[in-house]
């Protein structure tokens, strides 16, 4: 069972930028998509992006050009590099591992704070 903890979170005015990143440990991540998501006070959990073990990725509309999604398997980590930050993209940010072949294997982190604010 994969084991996610998430960090990088903090407070960034509008227009700065942070990157967070999601160590994994218990198994390699190689045959799992990865995911960041987030969820707002009153919001449903969102997809941001995601990225597959040979690294091809999904992003969310709001985010487009804005966020990149990375992952190194050999360090077993992932990354969200989070720039031009706007108020409306504060909220909890989840890292996700799916498995590629069985989907119902999956594992969350705890989640990281982000706010954006002036």
């Amino acid at each position: 069972q994969v084991q996610l903890v998430e960090s990088g979170g903090g407070s960034v005015q509008p227009g700065g930028s942070l990157r967070l990143s999601c160590a994994a440990s218990g198994n390699s991540l190689s045959a799992y998509v990865m995911g960041w998501y987030r969820q707002a006070p009153g919001n449903q959990r969102e997809l941001v992006a995601t990225i597959t073990n040979v690294g091809n990725t999904v992003y969310a509309d709001s985010v487009k050009g804005r966020f990149t999604i990375s992952r190194d398997n050999a360090k077993n980590t992932v990354y969200l590099e989070m720039n031009r930050l706007r108020p409306e993209d504060t909220a909890v940010y989840y890292c996700n591992a799916r498995h590629a072949l069985f989907p119902f294997r999956q594992a969350w982190g705890q989640g990281t704070q982000v706010t954006v604010s002036s």
